[in-house]
């Protein structure tokens, strides 16, 4: 048990640790190549949070623990709005100006929707695993160009790009990039055989062990990155780290276990952890679109999604 307490910890350090260096070397080295910097933060820094889940996803995959893989997905969406943007607002007001995020919070519903009617029939195929990871270039395509097309500087663009690291030379950039790409998976393996144990220890599913220690582990970069950007004033850069963090998640990431090991999915996560997905993300979308000309989260809020997040794990683990 202690061995498993000592692999769940470590690969969760290692983890999170080996996606910020993974972030810094892929955003630095992209810069020096002249990519234009609005481009990389939006895709290299924005997505670079969710690395975690996909590794994970995609080693327990792997191993045949496709339940453990959906429910770190819908388990990390559920902790990001949550417990993440619970424990931000909490430090303030979050102000939101960024036009992409009006119409990113719209598209995460839709692609949430579109995971719903896949999982209503209880399977994950191979077909809607291709499907997912379709929609998600098809969705980086249209920001991409919306965002270099576009003459209008958005907040959000312009919080992520500050982001980017600045003359750090190639080889610098090479030699952190590899450490992440060979520490990622080694890690992501480490934290899912540990967390594997202690489920099986305490009798715990495949899917609870995701929705639970595996899915929270897996957000504490998003975490980092929403208490920096609420720190520095970046409020768009905090909320697009969620939004961003959950799209990439719902599809990019869920389709992994479709393409790697598609079949049949536990019935609680079509359902009762499908829904609050839906009822999470919805709510986020209520409080920014619809509150008017202010569109913030405030620290009333923070409270009401940190209870939310207690009560729904409690209800796992109660269930």
């Amino acid at each position: 048990m202690l061995f498993n307490i000592f692999l769940l910890v470590a690969g969760l350090g290692a983890l999170v640790w080996s996606a910020d260096k993974f972030v810094y070397g892929a955003a630095a080295f992209a810069r020096n190549l002249g990519l234009p910097p609005m481009l990389i933060g939006l895709t290299i820094v924005a997505m670079g949070s969710s690395a975690p889940e996909m590794f994970v996803a995609a080693t327990a995959s792997m191993e045949g623990m496709t339940d453990t893989a959906i429910g770190n997905v819908l388990g990390s969406n559920i902790a990001n709005v949550t417990l993440i943007l619970g424990i931000t607002a909490l430090l303030g007001a979050i102000s939101v100006s960024s036009q992409t995020l009006r119409r990113e919070i719209p598209l995460m519903l839709a692609a949430t929707a579109i995971v719903g009617y896949f999982l209503h029939d209880g399977f994950l195929t191979r077909i809607e695993g291709v499907s997912l990871m379709v929609l998600f270039f098809a969705l980086m395509g249209y920001l991409i160009w919306h965002a270099l097309t576009n003459k209008n500087r958005d907040a959000l663009a312009i919080d992520a790009e500050s982001e980017i690291p600045a003359d750090v030379p190639t080889k610098k950039a090479i030699f952190w990039l590899i450490i992440g790409m060979v520490l990622l998976p080694l890690s992501a393996d480490w934290m899912v055989q540990g967390a594997v144990g202690i489920a099986k220890a305490y009798h715990l599913s495949d899917l609870v062990i995701g929705l639970t220690i595996i899915a929270v582990g897996t957000s504490l970069p998003e975490l980092a990155a929403c208490v920096a950007g609420v720190l520095k004033k970046e409020d768009d850069l905090a909320i697009g780290n969620i939004v961003g963090s959950n799209l990439f998640n719902i599809l990019a990431v869920l389709a992994l276990p479709g393409l790697i090991a598609p079949g049949e999915v536990d019935a609680a996560a079509s359902t009762r952890d499908f829904y609050m997905v839906l009822a999470t993300s919805s709510a986020l979308a209520i409080l920014i679109l619809l509150t008017g000309r202010a569109r913030q989260l405030k620290p009333w809020h923070g409270v009401v999604l940190l209870i939310t997040f207690v009560a729904y794990q409690a209800l796992l683990f109660l269930s």
